[in-house]
């Protein structure tokens, strides 16, 4: 096991330790000396990490997705931490251990397995429980369903993720179900939200970091999703054409708009609904995610987000951070307001030019 990780590492403090290269890039200095931008993670998070000496020498020796063994300084830049490195190399399978770099559920996969087991058994339309029952006993299926995250960045991106995503979406579509009353059948509705995304068990590859296997590049989830749904209604001689059809259209819709990659958009009340919440959920556990790793030392308002499109307030230091200044006449304002985040271009000129 890892003796430091991201999470523990404080500004101004020496560290030594391995890390995952998430990303590698060789660039030059204004001397024209190369030098390396990495950002390196294990299962606590993510820090960009920066070596500026000797990097000639070493700079060839590993690269994305190799773990690495590095020495330096936690300073920080620009309002977040970075890690200077004074010496790194390529680390050897035998000296790491993968659990120590992939970041994983905080709830137990067999305990949200089981949860999922007993949703399924509560079903009162005999059709559906008997098809989500015959592929939660799939062994392979399960065995993938409890270890498959439910995204490479932007939503439930880690081990673990996809189930704990699909069990909270049971339980939103059942409150939901219970509030539209008639308008929702509830059990149709619980059982698109365990379907919409059950391609991503053969989608993903995360063996080191996250990334899509040939048959996720080839196909994606829906299409990978319509191949196990098809694979277990064929066991089900008697199951009915037309339920089959929602079923199918759950999985080619839940995206919701043609511009988010759904072949259809939502086209009855439980699609529509299960789109909504299917994003609900996503969102934020974004903004969770975002919350608890925001790289940002001092302020009320976390770095800017490619997934959610924004920056957030962390409302609890917002609030705590009230003083009479905020009411007085001429206050500074201290949020964003017109504040735009530099490209990656512009962080990277900028970066050249305070070196």
């Amino acid at each position: 096991m890892k003796s430091t990780y991201i999470a523990d590492l404080k500004p101004d403090q020496d560290a030594t330790s391995f890390f995952l290269v998430q990303s590698k890039e060789i660039r030059q200095k204004k001397t024209g000396e190369p030098y390396l931008s990495l950002s390196l993670v294990d299962r606590t998070g993510e820090i960009e990490a920066k070596m500026w000496d000797n990097v000639a020498e070493v700079m060839h020796t590993f690269d994305r997705d190799d773990f690495v063994k590095a020495k330096g300084r936690v300073q920080i830049f620009q309002n977040r931490p970075q890690f200077t490195i004074h010496k790194i190399r390529r680390a050897e399978e035998n000296e790491i251990a993968i659990e120590d770099f992939f970041a994983a559920s905080e709830r137990d996969p067999e305990e949200m397995f089981a949860e999922l087991r007993q949703i399924v058994a509560g079903l009162a339309n005999r059709h559906l429980k008997d098809l989500l029952e015959a592929i939660l006993a799939d062994e392979e299926i399960a065995r993938r369903l409890k270890r498959a995250p439910a995204a490479k960045t932007v939503h439930h991106a880690y081990l673990g993720g996809l189930l704990e995503h699909i069990v909270s979406l049971c339980h939103l579509c059942r409150f939901a179900a219970g509030h539209y009353g008639a308008l929702v059948d509830a059990d149709l509705l619980v059982a698109g939200a365990i379907l919409h995304d059950i391609g991503k068990i053969y989608e993903l590859s995360y063996r080191r970091s996250l990334h899509y296997t040939d048959d996720g590049q080839l196909l994606g989830h829906i299409v990978l999703g319509l191949r196990i749904l098809d694979e277990k209604v064929r066991l089900a001689p008697d199951f009915p054409p037309r339920l089959r059809n929602l079923l199918d259209h759950f999985i080619i819709s839940h995206h919701g708009e043609l511009e988010w990659g759904s072949p259809k958009v939502p086209m009855f009340a439980e699609a529509l609904l299960l789109h909504c919440l299917d994003n609900l959920d996503a969102k934020m556990e974004a903004v969770r995610s975002l919350l608890k790793k925001d790289p940002l030392i001092e302020g009320c308002w976390t770095a800017y987000s490619q997934p959610l499109e924004r920056m957030m307030l962390k409302t609890a230091k917002y609030l705590q951070q009230a003083t009479a200044a905020d009411d007085s006449p001429g206050a500074e304002a201290t949020g964003p307001v017109g504040a735009k985040p530099l490209s990656p271009f512009g962080e990277r000129l900028k970066e050249a030019l305070d070196k």
